[in-house]
């Protein structure tokens, strides 16, 4: 059984790599667009149906264009970069939701939601941008199937390490020690790089879509204001700190305005 577990773990390891065309690099994901994003469109569409969606509002409006805007900067990158169709299979849509929460997410295959407590933060459209080309950024890169993939994998490690362990003593001290392990030394680290990574490709949509990256850090400094620095540690988080965030931000605003150049966008709203 242990060896069966093994195989198949290493099985899935290598031969479910995907490329991800904005850094190039190999990311592991085993869930396909389309096992994936049938069951995400379904969930956002009864999200939408329990919550009270703002549909014709100024706000709600900006919304959409700033998704539209940073989408199609989006497939003009990935075209111009030999990527070509990768966009095929999403079917963008943008929704204002009326929750005081200060956030926005996005579901694999491009469906997304503000929430409008996370306006006054954004303060205008620049700032929704920001958060725009972010959460776009997670669906372009698949982090969805990557935290899958990855919750998968822990799952079966979990499941190895009973089967190998006979002394029930000695599986409850793995069990233990596995669980904050595999979470603290894998899971949040993992989810730390899917922020950080969505930053990066979101200031470089962003841009080419024609907004000002440097909104990005000032964003965050508003953000770290607002959460009047009640943050846990950031290797107990799965976000990176605000004081990270900001300094990232601001070292990589430049290259993204180098990258928008290369689109014809020269100036910045």
């Amino acid at each position: 059984m242990k060896k069966i577990i093994l195989v198949l773990a290493l099985f899935l390891g290598v031969a479910s790599c995907k490329t991800n065309p904005f850094t190039g690099k190999k990311v592991l994901n085993f869930y396909p667009n389309s096992q994936l994003f049938p069951t995400a469109f379904a969930q956002y569409d009864q999200f939408l149906t329990e919550n009270k969606v703002v549909e014709s509002s100024a706000d709600a409006k900006m919304i959409t264009k700033v998704g539209q805007r940073i989408s199609s900067a989006a497939e003009k990158w990935l075209t111009a970069n030999g990527y070509a169709g990768y966009l095929k299979d999403y079917k963008w849509e943008y929704n204002l939701v009326d929750d005081k929460t200060v956030n926005a997410w996005c579901m694999p295959g491009g469906k997304i939601v503000f929430y409008t407590g996370i306006l006054p933060i954004c303060a205008g459209e620049r700032g929704v941008a920001v958060v725009m080309g972010h959460e776009v950024a997670h669906a372009l890169a698949d982090h969805g199937a990557q935290r899958m993939s990855a919750g998968t994998l822990q799952q079966l490690g979990a499941v190895a390490g009973n089967v190998a362990i006979q002394d029930p003593q000695k599986r409850e001290i793995f069990n233990q020690a596995y669980g904050v392990g595999s979470q603290v030394g894998v899971m949040l680290p993992f989810s730390r790089s899917h922020e950080t990574e969505a930053d990066r490709i979101g200031l470089q949509i962003m841009a080419i879509a024609g907004y000002d990256p440097t909104e990005a850090a000032e964003l965050w400094k508003r953000m770290k204001a607002n959460s009047g620095g009640e943050a846990p540690p950031e290797f107990m988080s799965t976000h990176p700190s605000n004081d990270t965030r900001i300094n990232n931000l601001t070292e990589w605003a430049p290259a993204a305005k180098a990258e928008a150049r290369k689109f014809g966008v020269t100036t910045f709203q």
